[in-house]
């Protein structure tokens, strides 16, 4: 019998906080708590209410908790068991996600609070990234910039980590894992290791999202610092809240809605084909597919999106059947397809449980 029976998974949302308790390899709770706007205040008070919704499910308490921190730094490349000291090491890395990792730390604060002793292991979206090779993580700035922690990170490296080991490597020579959701990001991979990836300093660059803006000419936001009225935070809120498919619709960053509505909403329809032709580009950009995996909120339920994205991929032998796309069965790609397209469900909690109980010293 595992020495940590049960493992608590929490992943912290800028506005929610999902989580799943693990018996052994078995889910036996899972959920997620609202935070901000009617949920929880913050997403301490929201840890305290995945606790009494454990509790009341009457399976006792966990073991061990497990969380997913957006970011590691420069120097956290591995899951790692909570202590004081990497408490203080993560306090510093602040300024690098200061979207996400304070909600995160105070996630861990509040276990602590409810659960004492009981141990804590963080995972880092950024550590499946690792493998980037020079060419990829380095930004043409100066060198005193890159020591100082300026580099592309890369991010959603649990919901891929989880994609390569459901997959398996071998089905991943020349592959990209495409996770699409509120929050949107690609990442190129050989044998299952990450070599580019769109997400870069921050959750903020590569593709549009939601309300995120992507990718902009760094001359325009100098722009809007001089000549729009815009400071730092105005600018954070611009390209965090109130842009992406949000500021292309005016209306909504559902993508679902958007989908909906394009038929009568220019706006809307504008949106989708922004996001899909971004994302399109981005792939048709590199040499040599065998692989194309949708995953994310999007890339799981929308085939209209997967359709348009893959149209105009035929040059890198993409080729997918209609009906399996609508399906959206595990392979969605035809018969004569040279690259084979999938679909798959990720689970970033699973993964974390894994990572916890490998931390603790289990395979």
């Amino acid at each position: 019998m595992s020495g940590f029976h049960q493992v608590l998974a929490l992943n912290c949302g800028s506005s929610s906080l999902k989580y799943a308790l693990f018996r052994d390899e078995d889910v036996v709770v899972r959920g997620a708590v609202n935070v901000g706007a009617g949920g929880a205040p913050d997403h301490g008070a929201a840890v305290h209410g995945v606790l009494d919704d454990v509790d009341r499910h009457g399976v006792g308490p966990p073991d061990a908790v497990g969380h997913r921190l957006v970011h590691g730094g420069p120097d956290h490349l591995e899951p790692e068991r909570v202590t004081a000291e990497l408490l203080a090491s993560l306090a510093r890395v602040v300024p690098f996600a200061p979207l996400h990792l304070p909600a995160e730390l105070r996630a861990i604060e509040a276990v602590s609070a409810r659960l004492g002793a009981v141990p804590q292991v963080v995972c880092f979206d950024t550590a499946f990234h690792r493998t980037l090779p020079q060419r990829a993580r380095r930004f043409a700035l100066p060198g005193s910039l890159f020591d100082a922690g300026v580099r592309r990170y890369g991010f959603h490296g649990l919901s891929y980590e989880y994609v390569v080991e459901l997959l398996g490597p071998p089905r991943l020579e020349h592959a990209v894992l495409a996770h699409l959701g509120s929050g949107a990001s690609m990442v190129a991979v050989r044998d299952g290791r990450s070599i580019d990836t769109t997400m870069g300093f921050t959750p903020t660059g590569g593709l549009v999202m939601g309300t995120r803006s992507g990718d902009l000419d760094p001359g325009l936001l100098v722009y809007l610092l001089e000549h729009r009225g815009y400071d730092a935070r105005g600018l954070d809120r611009l390209v965090n809240h109130e842009a992406g498919l949000l500021g292309l619709s005016g209306t909504t960053p559902d993508m679902q809605r958007l989908l909906q509505q394009r038929s009568t909403d220019e706006r809307a329809a504008l949106a989708v084909d922004v996001f899909c032709y971004q994302a399109r580009k981005w792939i048709a950009a590199l040499e040599g597919l065998d692989a194309l995996v949708f995953t994310g909120g999007i890339g799981e339920n929308a085939p209209e999106v997967r359709r348009e994205i893959c149209r105009g991929l035929g040059h890198l032998g993409v080729a997918l059947d209609d009906a399996r796309n609508v399906a959206g069965e595990k392979v969605i790609s035809s018969d004569v397809s040279a690259c084979v397209a999938y679909v798959v469900r990720t689970d970033e909690e699973e993964m974390v449980a894994r990572h916890t109980r490998q931390a603790l010293g289990e395979s």
